[in-house]
């Protein structure tokens, strides 16, 4: 919170921001997503005020030029420093109470930094959950982005959902523990889909989509005479995904490329008999900028012991991306389009814009990706087989 009446003011000093404060704290109330920010002349209850012990150290600025500066820890924070712990400097209630998105960001700062909470900090988290209820989507979107992008995230999602917290802003993610193949005892949907996180590149778009990439498993779950399945899981998906990163507040574009992602994550696995041309063309169109992120997603996915499996599902992958670099060495792949446009084809048919126009750009581009790259008078030679068409069926 900045600003004066927050006891915040920022200053610029050689193209640097600095925040300059006063000593305070700032106190949520049971029924308010706003801080109550009180002052003091007290270093040490200022300090006290902070989020953990690490957090929680100030350096006094000596006034004269050979004076050494004192360091100020009331509340172990080299110590814990030293020992890699994360520990509220008050009791973790009070802490918490203080501001409930510090029990995010205790599991944030085990991803980012790896360090490990206190076990009264994890308890206190267990007993106080339902108070991140108080603080604003914007907030916990971003603690979660950050946990997301750390190199430890792997440990933090697993203590995340273990301490309940995860229920209380993304219950779809513990809602994930239940098992793939009861019959082969693989790993459940939650532990797979941790794994599939922490084995992609920490780009936040790839890891919210690794995220919630299975979260349409839970709904769609069926017991056959085969086993279990979990059909059109990623249709479901995609759609609970748009759903949640909305309550969330994420921002419109990333919310539907997360979405896009998460539906086309199974559509390499359809192709078993191997690509076609149309095929790899349709894959690339469907998937456009993120293509890069969806077959490391796809790759990604694969987290079975089964070692052969894993390498027939990755030669599956290696033949798709091979297939791609080479339908692009012979045409352009990234901007599929038909050789003529919208105008030509009012101009050429005598129509006025309408759906119709728009109909036949779409089975002009459905040519494309079925027959490759034509020319100018191909297009207008489909042009005359429709008009003859409709002609016939205005006649009959």
């Amino acid at each position: 919170m900045a600003g004066k009446e927050f006891g915040t003011i920022g200053l610029v000093h050689s193209g640097e921001t600095y925040e300059v404060t006063t000593l305070r704290s700032e106190i949520y109330r049971d029924d308010s997503r706003k801080p109550v920010v009180t002052f003091s002349d007290s270093i040490d209850e200022d300090l006290s005020r902070r989020d953990f012990t690490v957090n929680s150290m100030a350096l006094k600025v000596p006034t004269t030029r050979d004076a050494t500066p004192e360091m100020i820890d009331p509340y172990g924070g080299l110590i814990d420093l030293a020992g890699q712990r994360l520990r509220t400097p008050l009791d973790a209630h009070v802490s918490f109470g203080d501001d409930p998105l510090r029990m995010l960001r205790l599991f944030r700062f085990m991803s980012t930094i790896g360090f490990i909470p206190d076990e009264g900090a994890i308890d206190a988290v267990v007993e106080m959950k339902e108070r991140l209820g108080i603080i604003s989507a914007e907030r916990i979107r971003a603690e979660l982005d950050k946990l997301l992008t750390g190199e430890h995230v792997v440990v933090a999602l697993t203590a995340l959902v273990e301490s309940g917290l995860a229920n209380e802003f993304i219950p779809e993610l513990p809602a994930l523990a239940v098992e793939q193949d009861p019959l082969h005892k693989h790993k459940d949907v939650l532990a797979h889909t941790i794994a599939v996180v922490g084995s992609t590149n920490p780009r936040l778009r790839l890891r919210l989509a690794a995220l919630l990439h299975d979260i349409g498993k839970p709904e769609t779950r069926e017991f056959g005479a085969g086993g279990v399945s979990f059909h059109h899981h990623e249709v479901v998906g995609a759609r609970m995904a748009r759903k949640r990163m909305k309550q969330l507040r994420y921002p419109k574009d990333l919310t539907e490329e997360v979405s896009q992602l998460v539906f086309l994550h199974m559509r390499p696995h359809t192709y078993k008999m191997g690509w076609t041309d149309s095929a790899v063309r349709r894959y690339v169109r469907d998937a456009g900028p993120l293509l890069e992120d969806l077959n490391e997603l796809v790759r990604c996915d694969v987290t079975t012991r089964n070692k052969r499996r894993a390498r027939t599902i990755s030669n599956r992958i290696d033949d798709l991306e091979e297939r791609i670099a080479d339908l692009r060495e012979r045409e352009e792949l990234d901007r599929l389009r038909p050789p003529i446009d919208g105008n030509d084809v009012m101009e050429y048919l005598g129509l006025s814009p309408s759906r119709e126009v728009g109909t036949i750009m779409r089975m002009l581009l459905e040519k494309r990706i079925e027959d490759g790259p034509y020319s100018q008078e191909d297009a207008y030679a489909f042009l005359d087989e429709w008009r003859e068409a409709r002609r016939s069926s205005v006649a009959d």
